[in-house]
């Protein structure tokens, strides 16, 4: 249940997601598609859906938000490996227009940070445009920022998870996923 009262389903993300994945890009604003891919395509191509939407669930996990009785995807948030130490993981959060600033950053973050956790990984690479203040938000609510640079408008974060995973008690308890 989202702050407003809303329900929405949070579940990992599945290979069938792949159509569901291309048809959320094409609800995204601009500045969303820009916000979260530093790029506006006219699509998303069908082979960055497939390698999006099919994860090992430990190293590389997704979960997604489908809005109560509806199998359209309205977010998604992943983690992704960042470089070849298994501690670290680059994450990344998009959430539909209309669907933003109603909580469901926050229930993504507290849930991509307890799988992590629960995988070894405990430090998390973050790249964003200085601008998107929301997802910087999102980010030092849950997060210590261990180093942080500017360059040509992109913030690179490393950061660390607060204790327990969650910065104000999110309300998603993930379930420990064996695939």
């Amino acid at each position: 249940m989202l702050k407003d009262g809303t329900l929405v389903h949070v579940r990992p993300i599945r290979p069938d997601d792949e159509p569901r994945l291309v048809h959320l890009y094409e609800r995204l604003s601009h500045d969303t598609r820009y916000q979260r891919f530093f790029s506006v395509m006219q699509r998303l191509p069908t082979d960055w859906a497939h390698f999006l939407a099919n994860v090992d669930y430990k190293r590389r996990f997704a979960l997604v938000v489908e809005a109560s009785g509806d199998p359209a995807l309205i977010a998604v948030g992943r983690y992704e490996p960042s470089g070849d130490d298994p501690t670290v993981a680059e994450l990344a959060v998009v959430v539909q227009d209309g669907w933003q600033g109603r909580g469901i950053g926050r229930v993504l973050m507290d849930g991509l940070l307890r799988e992590a956790a629960s995988h070894g990984i405990t430090r998390f690479r973050a790249y964003v445009l200085g601008d998107n203040r929301r997802m910087l938000q999102l980010l030092r609510r849950y997060t210590d920022v261990v180093e942080q640079r500017t360059e040509r408008g992109v913030v690179d974060l490393l950061l660390t998870a607060r204790e327990h995973g969650t910065g104000a008690g999110g309300p998603f308890e993930a379930r420990h996923v064996n695939q």
